[in-house]
């Protein structure tokens, strides 16, 4: 299975908008050549942002900030911003409820699935921007 690259596309748009804040203007062009995705990507991505509370982006070549401190951000706050997390597991819609499989299978797994998402949006709210960007100060300094 495979996740969606919405969160880590938001993730590191974020920490690239905390990093590089009042050396160069993070527009969705100089956002864009960090992620290596077109700045349509990252334009949607920094809407959702937005619309979550997380950064305000100035018109044009204004570029993007954060509203709030790297240290109040987590990664579930950025993962409700851009994920619908109703999705994050799908199981087949329509099983065959001739079958004692298919007629149990979302009682059966749709509950240990909401479990697996609980603890790792548990996980999430433990782990801030500011953790992130600690992380990556480390991992230069070690290079």
């Amino acid at each position: 299975m495979q996740f969606s690259f919405r969160m880590p596309v938001a993730v590191q748009v974020l920490l690239c908008i905390a990093k590089f804040d009042g050396v160069f203007k993070t527009t969705s062009t100089f956002l864009a050549s960090s992620v290596n995705v077109n700045p349509v990507i990252i334009r949607k991505t920094l809407g959702q942002l937005k619309a979550a509370g997380l950064v305000e982006v100035a018109a044009g070549v204004g570029g993007a900030k954060l509203v709030k401190e790297p240290c109040d951000i987590t990664l579930k706050e950025i993962f409700g911003a851009v994920e619908d997390d109703e999705d994050l597991f799908h199981i087949q819609e329509h099983p065959n409820p001739q079958c004692p499989v298919g007629r149990n299978i979302h009682k059966v797994l749709g509950d240990k699935l909401s479990v697996i998402k609980n603890h790792m949006l548990e996980d999430f709210a433990n782990i801030t921007l500011e953790d992130l960007l600690e992380d990556i100060h480390n991992a230069e300094q070690s290079r």
